[in-house]
Formats: C-alpha cells, sequence, structure tokens
C-alpha cells in the first residue's frame, strides 16, 4: 500500500502492443508499490509481461507498445506527464537500469572503462581522475578482479558473467535512488551471484535504496527479495511477503511454478514441468522414435575402442589482454591450466566454476573453435587436430557437436530454420538429395517439438526456449555421438528450462549420447550429470561422482560453491 514516503507506486498499469492481427495486452491493471531500502521480486515465465512493467517504468518501451491506462508515481512525482529530456535526467541519475543481455548493453567499440567513466561524469560532475578512482572501486564492488587493465578492455575480451558484472557496475555510477534488474543474474555463476545479489542488499540498506528484480530465478527471489509478486500472462496473480509466497502460495499457478524449481538436496529422474491454469500445456513433447529403424540412429563413422568418448590431457591455453613489444610489459590471463578429464560412452559429464574458470574455453577447445597451446584431446580414441579438413578430423567433427549459451546469437537470423538445421547435413554431404534434406530436416524438427511446419519460418519468430529446440535440431544434424552443451539453458525460465532438460534426457537415453554439460547452475548440474569437475582460475580443483560431489565434497573450493547454492 502507497504512503507518504513510498519510492515507487504504481497503479492500474495496462500496456497494449498494436498489431495487424489486433491489440495484445502485455499488462492489465497492474498495482505495485516499493518503499526506500525494500526489494521487490517480479517473478514469472518468459512472456509474462515483467520486463514491459520495467521498461514502461523508465519509458523505454518498444514501438508500438504504449501505455494504455495507469499511473507511475517516482518519489511522488508523475513520471508519465515528463517529456523526453526530462525523463532523461530521472532515467539513469535517479533510476538505474539493469538490462538483461550484457552484449547488446555495451558499446562493442568503446573500452569498459571509456563506458564507465563517461557515465559516471555525466551522472555526477566529477573530474577525470575522480571518474577514474570511482570506476576502479565499481569493478572491484562487482567482483572484478585486476580492475586497471580491465578498464583498459573491450566487452568481447569479457565472458558473459564479467559482462554482466560490468553493466552492473554502470547502473550503479549514477549513484539512482532505484535501480530496475531485469533478469540481473542470469549469466551469472553461484559466487558471483551471492556477490551481486549481497551488494544489491547492502546498497538497500546503506543507500536507502529501491529494488525491483525482474528474475524467473525463484532461488533469487527467495535470497533477496522482500516482497514478491507473480506474474501470469500479462496480470499478477499474486503478491505478498516472499516467506509467505514461497512456503503458502494460494494460487495454483504459483504452486505449480515453485515445484518446477529443481530441487537441490535430490536427483529426479525427470525435471516438473508447469501446469497452466487455462488447461493449456505448452510442454511440446518431442516425438519418440525407434533408433533401430530411424535416420538418427545410423551410427557416425568413430568408434570408441575403450569406452572413452572424449579425453583431454594437459590442455593449457591463455589470452593477451594486454599487448607489447617486450614480453615483461605483456599481461596475460592463463585461461586453461593443464585441464585433464575424460568422459565415458554415454555419460553426462558436468563442468562448474565461476565466470572466467575456463569452462566455456575448454568446450571450445574440444570442439576445434580454440587451438591449444599445449596438450591432447582424444576423439573416439583418436587424436585429432578440429581444425583441419582431412578425413579424420572431419569424422571427429561429424561426431561432435556444440549447443551454444545463448539461442538468439547463435542462430542465423537471415536464414529460415529449414536452412540453419539443414546446414551440417549438406556440409557433410549426407543426404543423397535436397528432397531427402528437407524431410530429414522436418523430421528432427518433429522430434524436438516444433513440428515440421517450423521450418520455413525465421528464427525472430520464435521463443528463446524454441530457438533452443532450433539449436539442438542443428546439433543433431549431423548424427553425433557427443554433444557439448554450454549453459543451454540459463537463459530460460524454469517451464521452458524444464522442457529443454527432459528433451535432452530423452535424447541421450534414444541415442546413446554422451555430453558435457556447462553450467553454473548447480540444482541442475545436480539433476543432469554423472560425473562433476569443479573448475577455478582454469585449473580443475576436484573431480567426482555427482552425488559424492554434493554430498562429501573434498575441496574447500566445491564446499564454498555448495554453500552460496540458492536454497528455496
Amino acid at each position: 500500500m502507497a504512503t507518504e514516503n513510498t519510492l515507487l507506486d504504481v497503479a492500474n498499469l495496462s500496456i497494449q502492443f498494436p498489431t495487424r492481427r489486433g491489440i495484445i495486452d502485455a499488462a492489465r491493471d497492474i498495482n505495485i508499490n516499493l518503499q526506500p531500502g525494500e526489494v521487490l521480486g517480479l517473478v514469472g515465465e518468459s512472456g509474462a509481461g515483467k520486463s514491459t512493467i520495467g521498461n514502461a517504468i523508465v519509458n523505454l518501451l518498444e514501438k508500438p507498445g504504449r501505455i494504455s491506462n495507469g499511473s507511475i508515481k517516482f518519489q511522488g512525482q508523475e513520471l508519465r506527464e515528463l517529456d523526453d529530456d526530462a525523463m532523461r535526467k530521472v532515467r539513469g541519475d535517479r533510476i538505474g537500469m539493469i538490462f538483461q543481455d550484457p552484449q547488446t548493453s555495451l558499446n562493442p567499440l568503446l573500452r569498459i572503462g571509456e563506458q564507465l567513466t563517461e557515465t559516471i561524469k555525466k551522472s555526477l560532475a566529477v573530474s577525470d581522475k575522480e571518474a577514474h578512482e570511482r570506476a576502479l572501486d565499481l569493478l572491484v564492488a562487482v567482483g572484478i578482479t585486476q580492475p586497471e587493465a580491465r578498464l583498459k578492455a573491450y566487452p568481447h575480451q569479457f565472458s558473459g558473467g564479467m559482462r554482466q558484472r560490468v553493466v552492473i557496475a554502470l547502473a550503479l555510477a549514477g549513484e539512482p535512488e532505484l535501480i530496475i534488474a531485469d533478469e540481473p543474474t542470469t549469466a551469472l555463476d553461484v559466487s558471483i551471484q551471492a556477490q551481486i545479489l549481497d551488494l544489491i542488499k547492502d546498497l538497500c540498506k546503506t543507500r536507502n535504496l529501491g529494488v525491483i528484480i525482474v528474475t524467473h530465478d525463484i532461488g533469487v527471489i527467495a535470497n533477496i527479495a522482500d516482497r514478491v509478486a507473480v506474474m501470469y500472462r500479462g496480470a499478477i496473480v499474486e503478491t505478498g511477503p516472499v516467506n509467505q509466497i514461497l512456503n503458502s502460495p494460494q494460487h495454483p499457478y504459483t504452486t505449480s511454478l515453485i515445484a518446477a524449481v529443481p530441487p537441490t538436496d535430490r536427483k529426479l529422474h525427470r525435471f516438473n514441468s508447469v501446469d497452466y491454469i487455462d488447461g493449456s500445456d505448452s510442454s511440446n513433447e518431442a516425438k519418440r522414435i525407434d533408433v533401430s529403424t530411424h535416420w538418427l540412429g545410423e551410427q557416425n563413422d568413430l568408434k570408441s575402442p575403450d569406452g572413452v568418448a572424449v579425453s583431454v590431457n594437459n590442455l593449457k591455453l591463455s589470452f593477451v589482454l594486454q599487448n607489447a613489444i617486450f614480453k615483461r610489459n605483456r599481461k596475460t590471463l592463463q585461461a586453461v591450466d593443464d585441464v585433464s578429464f575424460s568422459i565415458a560412452d554415454g555419460e553426462t559429464f558436468g563442468l562448474v566454476g565461476e565466470s572466467g574458470s575456463g569452462k566455456s574455453t575448454v568446450a571450445r577447445l574440444i570442439v576445434g573453435l580454440h587451438k591449444p597451446q599445449s596438450g591432447q584431446i582424444r576423439v573416439m580414441g583418436n587424436e585429432v587436430e578440429l581444425h583441419k579438413q582431412d578425413e579424420k578430423s572431419l569424422a571427429a567433427r561429424r561426431a561432435l557437436q556444440m549447443i551454444f549459451q545463448d539461442p538468439y546469437s547463435s542462430l542465423n537470423g537471415r536464414l529460415k530454420v529449414l536452412d540453419i538445421v539443414a546446414e551440417p547435413i549438406r556440409f557433410f554431404k549426407m543426404a543423397s538429395s535436397e528432397k531427402q534434406t528437407r524431410s530429414i530436416v522436418q523430421d528432427l524438427l518433429d522430434h524436438v517439438g516444433l513440428g515440421a511446419a517450423a521450418a520455413m519460418r525465421y528464427p525472430h519468430e520464435f521463443s528463446g526456449g524454441q530457438r533452443q529446440r532450433i539449436s539442438i535440431a542443428r546439433a543433431l544434424a549431423s548424427r553425433p555421438r557427443i554433444l557439448i552443451c554450454d549453459e543451454p539453458t540459463s537463459a530460460l525460465d524454469v517451464s521452458i528450462q524444464a522442457q529443454i532438460l527432459n528433451l535432452l534426457k530423452d535424447l541421450q537415453e534414444e541415442l546413446g549420447l554422451t555430453m558435457l554439460f556447462i553450467s553454473h547452475d548447480l540444482p541442475v548440474v545436480r539433476q543432469m550429470c554423472d560425473k562433476v569437475a569443479v573448475m577455478r582460475s582454469g585449473a580443475i580443483c576436484e573431480i567426482a561422482e555427482t552425488e559424492t560431489l554434493f554430498e562429501s565434497p573434498q575441496h574447500e573450493y566445491t564446499k564454498h560453491l555448495l554453500e552460496l547454492m540458492p536454497k528455496m
């Protein structure tokens, strides 16, 4: 309930998007308020309208979206009455935004230091020296090491999690009174997530800062929010104190949403799906196949003579952060430092650790996107160099496919889904005719639960979860023996995550696939993996069977990670 000291009061807010097919009600009669020093969680699935509300508050609705009704008052001032110039002064200086995609939030042509100091000087009117010092302090506050060197780096030189930390630093640069955080921890591992959440909570206390966290991660809500509002298809279905909502939800949708969160204390055979209150079913169940007669069941030429699908031995790779003529003046980062492990046929091997620990770099080394400075990679018993074009290397590339973290940037937006999925089939000459290629693609799309009609559409016509299914279909198109999954569900809400992970489990069971599963989501790793390796600063500190690692971790760093795992 709004009071005299209310920081933000949103009343009866409705948002519409006119389209050729009619008007879409993105948000209906939204009522929320926020007090200074309070954290409000806005939770729900993708498409529920959460981000739309955050964008409407700061007047950043995408066209042709418009506010059709309602009031937005910030410290008693009606924001809807402000012109563009006045709103720009509020946005950034008094209301900070943390956007979901750090890749598009940062200017790729400017160094991180330039972007931070520009924002600080514009908001606080300080000298260049003071702005530089504040920029360093902000990087340290959000957990970025070597801040002096990092200020001179460009966004592409950071991992996804580190870019997100820079975006959070930018939001704090103007010392705002309200922060709207849109999925602020999506790309972050548990340790940095805990650090960021602690930072936000500390700011709330010390500066009386108000925070709205828009997220699909109920674990984040449990750890930081004072109150929570649950959204379903444009409306708030339930709101109240966080403990009450999580422990005694009143609405059936809230109950189902909480049940879909992977448990941290036990392993399940399958992930729970969300039951929708209108009786609809978005599970998009994949079509089951008989692999003994199906095209996907035909084996790749490579065989594993010793039962080991992938083995890496003493891999090393470093990146140059700052180049110089003299070696002593160069600054390098040891991204992968003497890494060794093996993955048995049919096994799901998990790789966990902080952002920047080297997990994704190891995956890219295995699939040949990076070339190791030293070490050995063996696929199905054969030592291969995947960047070569010889017969053995091409067979290994067919056997080894990758599902990338971001389902948006990993698909070519100019190609139809048919051509995206058909590309490996055409490259490896796996079909005798274009007609057979089309038939295979349609069958693959059926198999991942999208349907054959999806072939003639473009990626932008699909949701994030559907795009990830397209990525899986493309990975399957070369009939691989090994799938490398790099954070395949980090950007997806719990219901879509359950669909994708159940699909991967089914595919592994049907096709006998081996998987390297990279994730910062420890509950998901526990559900998916048979064995887990923990990485830190480019090196592996512990490898163990999954249940052994979660129940009896040996390394202090592993114990630290498990302690930070969000608890419901």
